[in-house]
């Protein structure tokens, strides 16, 4: 039994087949419509969410499936004091396949290693969130048509951003990535990725706290916002939340076939004028989401398509 708890547990080959199978779905819908029938989702939300825990169980009823679980903590046992790996057993009893987030770094590894049914990581702290990280790449293939030799500038909270530290984990496989890190210094990528994905695998990049100086250079910019609920001071919070603030004025100098992405939710740092900019693709992103967790959850239940 396999889970998916980092990126990098899957192989580049794994990666391109999922997003194969995404492409797939969207073309033809109908014949996956069916598909796990008889099967259960369980999705575990200890920390609040829209998209991902939403797109978790569309993916599941599109592809025939059923959904239980709970979207916050104090609805479950955990409220009770209950661990993680005893809901996660109790709850693999129930499921066929697990989607967990919690705010506790390590958490879905650790039910991973109790559950008797696979578990999807569906963001751990500030660690990752691989199935973001497939539709971010999902998104960029649609939209450049491969991912490779491009340059992607990755704006705003880098520090605590699990869909950046994820991402970058991903994109260091493939060949002729640029890397362009904006942050205040406050917000910078923390060093073990700096040294221990970029610089290890000899990733080009650049770190700057200037967006506008850099934006001409960027095929791909994937903004982020400064998250509240990371900090321990929300003095330090509203000093830094305003860094950076994406308007259609500032896109006057981007390349005409920039692809803007933004893990949502967004707060300000994307003004609203930008919405129906062509370059704007972050909407589309959060549908691509519904598309890539079908594939990780047919190939974690062994289930095939003729």
């Amino acid at each position: 039994m396999r889970s998916l708890i980092n990126i990098l547990d899957l192989t580049v080959e794994e990666i391109d087949e999922l997003l194969a199978v995404a492409e797939d779905i969207i073309a033809n819908r109908s014949k996956y419509s069916e598909i796990c029938h008889g099967k259960k989702l369980a999705t575990l939300f200890f920390e609040p969410s829209t998209r991902t825990r939403l797109s978790f169980e569309a993916a599941m009823m599109e592809l025939g499936g059923n959904v239980l679980g709970f979207s916050e903590a104090q609805s479950s046992s955990a409220s009770k004091g209950e661990t993680v790996a005893d809901t996660t057993r109790v709850v693999s009893c129930y499921a066929d396949i697990i989607a967990m987030r919690h705010p506790k770094e390590g958490a879905p590894l650790v039910a991973s290693m109790y559950s008797s049914v696979p578990v999807i990581n569906a963001g751990d702290g500030g660690h990752n969130h691989p199935t973001q990280t497939l539709t971010d790449l999902l998104t960029i293939k649609r939209k450049k048509g491969k991912l490779s030799d491009f340059t992607i500038g990755f704006c705003g909270d880098l520090k605590f951003g699990r869909t950046v530290h994820s991402l970058i984990q991903a994109l260091s496989r493939y060949t002729g990535i640029k890397i362009v890190l904006i942050s205040p210094d406050e917000l910078k990528l923390p060093s073990y990725i700096k040294n221990d994905v970029l610089k290890k695998n000899n990733i080009e990049y650049v770190q700057t706290d200037s967006l506008e100086k850099v934006l001409p250079d960027l095929d791909v910019l994937y903004m982020t916002r400064v998250q509240k609920e990371r900090f321990l001071s929300e003095e330090e919070y509203i000093r830094l939340r305003d860094s950076y603030i994406l308007t259609k004025a500032k896109l006057k100098n981007a390349k005409e076939d920039l692809s803007i992405l933004h893990p949502l939710p967004r707060v300000n740092e994307i003004s609203t004028d930008v919405d129906e900019d062509s370059r704007a693709c972050y909407f589309e992103q959060a549908l691509n989401g519904k598309f890539v967790r079908m594939a990780p959850i047919l190939k974690l239940l062994e289930i095939t398509v003729d």
